[in-house]
């Protein structure tokens, strides 16, 4: 889960906690305990709003990109050879299916998020 928050981070930060914590379908109290491991590891930063200097925001620290990316490159290079087993139409499939399933799953989270 702290790979997935910190994802999140990086797609959608600078970000307060309330919002990501909505956008992970995480409670607050489990946010918070992942936001700490992030932040000792060195991953992400908790910043002061400067609209809003009583609020937090969330922001990965980008100087771990090249960290990360090495972390998955066999997984990137694996996904690489099975991609181009495929013709382009075949992925494009793929592709829109799977952007159909996130914006399902994002769609029930925030539905049990409201009630």
């Amino acid at each position: 889960m702290d790979l997935d928050c910190l994802d999140l981070i990086g797609r959608c930060g600078p970000i307060s906690p309330r919002a990501l914590a909505r956008q992970a379908g995480l409670h607050p109290a489990t946010l918070t305990g992942i936001l700490d491991r992030l932040e000792r590891a060195g991953w992400v930063a908790r910043e002061r709003d400067t609209a809003d200097r009583r609020a937090v925001l969330i922001r990965a620290l980008p100087e771990r990109n090249a960290e990360l990316f090495r972390f998955y490159s066999g997984m990137n290079h694996a996904m690489d050879e099975i991609c181009a087993e495929y013709t382009e139409a075949e992925l494009d499939l793929l592709a829109g299916f799977l952007r159909r399933a996130t914006g399902a799953g994002r769609d029930a989270t925030a539905a049990l998020a409201d009630d």
